[in-house]
């Protein structure tokens, strides 16, 4: 039985409470704002350009005027409207059946949406199966519940059985995000191409944090003989020796050069890939991503 299947929102919250948010806090000393900084609109002064800045605060004027590049700082606004864009496709119930890649989204969703409604921040939700559904932005445990029982809920299977269109969901991203928000978009980004223009359109637009989840069986089959190995997004199956060296040398390859242009893809879209496995402890995984956004921040 799928693990998602035995919790409610409220036992799947309480457990992360326990087992995760704690020990966050005690990984980032209480202060979630190192791993989801505000979008900073109150201009309080310039300096010289430094190398990692974001290149969207330069004042080109003032560029101009002293030759030399310029950025405007800001005061980080204390709340921010933050926006979920959580993939709901066939590939992501993959994985162990005590935490497949689906139960490892809510859990991330769960967690991050618990951060910022406890520091006071409206969250919003779009979840993508057979089409995009929207949860408007609220905030409060209440809000957080609403995300959490939506994701633990068996989603719904498309008419026809395709290759997810991960541009579907950044696409209405755009449309419901209207003001500078923080946008957490959480795929196994197993998608047809041309994903990367909405999303370097919403990273020119907004605070994107792109977190990929995935399963090590996805890039490392275990070797058990011939299998049948079925495509979740189109069903399609083939049979396979799991045993044959070159087969397992091909597929390592292969995944890895996707992973390389899947990482290369989200970067000329402005923004870091940050991959979460189901195997990894989640609290390692965010404590690690909030020191790469702070470093990248500086």
């Amino acid at each position: 039985m799928d693990a998602a299947a035995t919790l409610t929102p409220e036992s799947l919250l309480r457990r992360l409470q326990w087992r995760v948010v704690r020990r966050l806090d005690g990984r980032l000393q209480g202060d979630y704002r190192t791993l989801f900084r505000g979008s900073g609109l109150d201009f309080t002064d310039l300096r010289e350009y430094e190398a990692g800045d974001d290149l969207r605060h330069i004042d080109w004027n003032v560029t101009a005027r002293m030759d030399t590049p310029y950025v405007r700082e800001y005061v980080e606004d204390r709340e921010v409207t933050a926006w979920l864009l959580l993939d709901r496709s066939a590939s992501m119930s993959f994985g162990p059946v005590d935490r497949q890649k689906s139960l490892v989204t809510a859990e991330v969703a769960t967690t991050l949406a618990y951060l910022l409604a406890r520091g006071g921040n409206r969250i919003g939700a779009l979840l993508l199966d057979d089409g995009v559904r929207t949860i408007p932005p609220g905030s409060g445990r209440n809000q957080v519940l609403r995300i959490s029982r939506a994701l633990l809920e068996p989603p719904r299977e498309p008419a026809d059985r395709t290759t997810t269109d991960l541009g579907v969901l950044l696409h209405a991203g755009l449309g419901v995000a209207r003001r500078r928000s923080l946008v957490v978009v959480v795929s196994d980004f197993i998608s047809q191409p041309g994903w990367e223009r909405p999303l370097s359109l919403l990273t020119r637009r907004h605070d994107v944090v792109a977190l990929q989840v995935a399963d090590p069986r996805e890039t490392d089959l275990p070797s058990v003989g011939m299998v049948y190995v079925e495509d979740a997004e189109t069903g399609e199956q083939i049979f396979v020796d799991t045993s044959d060296p070159v087969f397992r040398e091909r597929l390592a390859a292969a995944a890895g050069e996707r992973q390389e242009e899947l990482v290369a893809t989200a970067r000329r879209a402005g923004t870091d890939l940050h991959r979460v496995a189901t195997d990894d402890d989640l609290v390692r995984s965010l404590a690690r991503i909030s020191e790469l956004r702070r470093r990248r921040r500086g």
